[in-house]
């Protein structure tokens, strides 16, 4: 859980995040998630917060069912795939979320 000063002091993050969920074509329920899982699991350094970005909105997309690639939710942030591949699954279980059955 988060506080809603966590959503002051991050509102640059979470324009970017809203700007790569744009480029998704992400809808209202995956940004959501995307946002709830950002907030809840906030790095401590600034420099990590654009891969955290980038695995949330990979997390988001998959649990409201709007699976895209690794590869375009990096891009789509300015990250490295690798960047997404070593956050998304953390992100999930500290978030309490269970992984799409594929």
């Amino acid at each position: 859980m988060y506080r809603a000063s966590d959503e002051v002091a991050n509102e640059t993050h979470l324009k970017r995040l809203q700007e790569a969920a744009d480029r998704l074509d992400l809808g209202t329920e995956a940004r959501s998630r995307a946002t709830d899982v950002f907030l809840s699991n906030l790095p401590d350094e600034d420099r990590s917060k654009q891969a955290r970005i980038a695995a949330s909105l990979y997390v988001g997309a998959l649990v409201a069912g709007e699976q895209r690639s690794q590869g375009s939710v990096a891009e789509a942030v300015g990250v490295s795939r690798l960047s997404v591949q070593q956050n998304w699954k953390e992100l999930l279980e500290a978030s309490g979320l269970d992984a799409p059955t594929w």
